[in-house]
């Protein structure tokens, strides 16, 4: 259990890399970690068996009270935590992992300031550590996410819900008709980012059986006002936000 958790601070540096990955307003800080002459530090940790081992910490991390700290330096061009993988990674995969495209999507999980850069890279990462290819976990749809909005409420009501999301650019929403149907999606053409073809991303044909579907992806930012034809007047309203 103390090993997991010293791997987590190790490759997520506590708070600060879990709230990026949630897209917290700490952009500033993340810029901050990777300026140069940061420094990256490793923690020494005693087990009970008298063993010592090194942690890496996220660059810019402080060491912890009472524990003490080892100075790091990067070797080969890669981020230490890269490289701190690439040396105690003793598996078939570590032959095989692409470690130039791994370093820099950690390096961009912990550089930019979107939410959405962080997201996608933080999954090609994980794609790599899994065994992925490189050219899988490039294609823009590997990192792509679908959000569901219900048309319909459990209760009953007349909403789409949630009635406001917002997705990344490349991802898609699924449109699950619930309650209270027919339901369908009719975008606003009068509120919809320009160029963006309205009938394309619109169903007209209304849905009646629960469970019936409508899903879209959706690759121009901006924002997306939306109702269902039958139940505009109900006020059956929902707005999607692209970024």
């Amino acid at each position: 259990m103390i090993y997991k958790t010293l791997v987590l601070i190790g490759l997520f540096g506590g708070n600060v890399a879990a709230s990026n990955l949630r897209g917290d307003a700490i952009d500033e800080e993340a810029t901050k970690l990777v300026n140069v002459g940061v420094e990256h530090l490793d923690l020494e940790i005693v087990l009970e068996n008298g063993d010592r081992e090194l942690f890496p910490l996220l660059p810019g991390t402080k060491c912890p009270t009472g524990h003490h700290c080892r100075v790091r330096t990067h070797q080969g061009g890669m981020s230490p935590m890269a490289n701190s993988l690439k040396n105690n990674l003793k598996t078939p995969l570590a032959m095989t992992l692409d470690w130039q495209e791994f370093n820099t999507n950690l390096n961009t999980v912990v550089a930019s300031d979107k939410f959405c850069t962080r997201r996608q890279a933080m999954a090609r990462a994980a794609g790599l550590a899994a065994g992925v290819s490189a050219a899988v976990v490039s294609k823009p749809a590997y990192a792509a996410e679908t959000k569901e909005v219900k048309m319909g409420s459990d209760s009953g009501l007349l909403a789409f819900v949630p009635n406001k999301i917002q997705i990344c650019k490349g991802d898609s929403v699924k449109w699950i008709n619930n309650k209270g149907g027919p339901h369908n999606v009719v975008f606003d053409e009068d509120a919809i980012p320009a160029g963006v073809d309205q009938e394309k991303i619109s169903q007209y044909d209304q849905m009646g059986e629960e469970d019936e579907s409508f899903t879209m992806t959706f690759d121009t930012a901006g924002d997306y006002a939306y109702y269902c034809e039958p139940h505009r007047g109900a006020g059956m309203n929902g707005m999607l936000i692209v970024v």
